[in-house]
Formats: C-alpha cells, sequence, structure tokens
C-alpha cells in the first residue's frame, strides 16, 4: 500500500515527500502557470490547485513519468482548464452587454498589460506586447511556445507533457512563431 505521504519516482529511484516535492517544484508551476495566464493571483490559485491534484493524487503515482513531466502535464491541464473558464466569461459577459447595450461594440475583457517578474525593466515594454501576443495563440501553441521559450524545456520533455509526438510538438512551435511575427509585426516595423 502507498505511502500518503511519499511518492517513489522510479525514473529517479528516490521516495520524494509532498513537501519535498512541493518546495522543489512550486516555483517552476508557479512561474509556468504565470507565463500561460498573466494573472499573479490565477497563477497563485493554480499552483494551490495543482499542489492539491498532486497530494490526492501520491497514492496513483507510479513514475511511468519522470516527476517533472507529470507536475508540468498537471500545470499545464490546470491552466488550459482556467483560461477556458475565463474564455466561457467572457462570452458570458460580451452576451450580458450586448442585451445591456443594444448595438454597443464593447470588449468585456482586455488582456492585461502583464509584466512578467523575470523581465528586465527595459524591455518590460517589449515583454507587455509579447505576452499580449502569447495569449492570443491557440492553447496548444501557447502552451508549447511557453514551455520551451520561457521554461526552456526539450522538445521531448514538452511531448511527454502534451501527449503528443515530438514532430507536432516541433510543429506547434513553427505555427506559434509564425502567429506571433504576424502579431507582432506592426509593433516591430514602428520600431
Amino acid at each position: 500500500m502507498a505511502n500518503d505521504n511519499a511518492m517513489t519516482n522510479s525514473a529517479e529511484g528516490i521516495a520524494i515527500s509532498f513537501q519535498d516535492c512541493f518546495d522543489a517544484h512550486k516555483d517552476r508551476v508557479f512561474n509556468t502557470a504565470l507565463s500561460m495566464l498573466q494573472n499573479w493571483e490565477e497563477a497563485e490559485e493554480v499552483t494551490q490547485d495543482v499542489f492539491l491534484a498532486v497530494y490526492e493524487a501520491l497514492a496513483s503515482f507510479r513514475g511511468q513519468a519522470a516527476l517533472t513531466t507529470w507536475l508540468y502535464r498537471i500545470t499545464v491541464n490546470k491552466v488550459l482548464d482556467r483560461l477556458k473558464a475565463r474564455k466561457a466569461q467572457k462570452r458570458a459577459g460580451f452576451t450580458i452587454s450586448l442585451w445591456k447595450q443594444k448595438g454597443a461594440e464593447e470588449t468585456v475583457f482586455e488582456i492585461p498589460d502583464f509584466l512578467h517578474p523575470g523581465v528586465l525593466l527595459e524591455q518590460q515594454e517589449s515583454s507587455k506586447i509579447l505576452f499580449k501576443a502569447i495569449a492570443q495563440l491557440p492553447e496548444n501553441q501557447q502552451s508549447a511556445f511557453v514551455m520551451a521559450k520561457v521554461e526552456q524545456l526539450s522538445y521531448a520533455e514538452i511531448a511527454a507533457i502534451l501527449n503528443v509526438t515530438v514532430p507536432a510538438v516541433e510543429s506547434l512551435l513553427v505555427r506559434a512563431k509564425q502567429k506571433l511575427r504576424e502579431l507582432l509585426k506592426n509593433f516591430y516595423e514602428n520600431r
């Protein structure tokens, strides 16, 4: 019977307590969530949700994947759930605004100005624009791009997390870069 306070990661061959797992990976989970959600409070909530899910699943963790892969997969799924909920809220808000103001075109929610804590002061303006563009990518492209460029994971790690092949990751990244070039074209032409 599995111990609720520890899990064994067969890839690393060691038993890890929940506290050790939390201490070792909380920043990575938070940064991934923050990069994708671009909202500090939501990233904190997702981080809590991830580690609650980890705690509840300790007994069923078999170590078939590396611990970090398992954590990233949970994180990405929780973030995508949050983004889907956000989109549903936008649609509901837009519908409500249409009923309140017939014919008025209004953006209910705009992508916020986001300053990632790891960005240098002199790069903050470019960073805001880049993160707004990243937020406009389709979810799978956004996930792959953030993991590759922000978290600096290998294509193999991203493939394992997203449960796709390495060529699929490469394709997602190519499409993400093409879309970002298109979205950022005016910004860079005017500089």
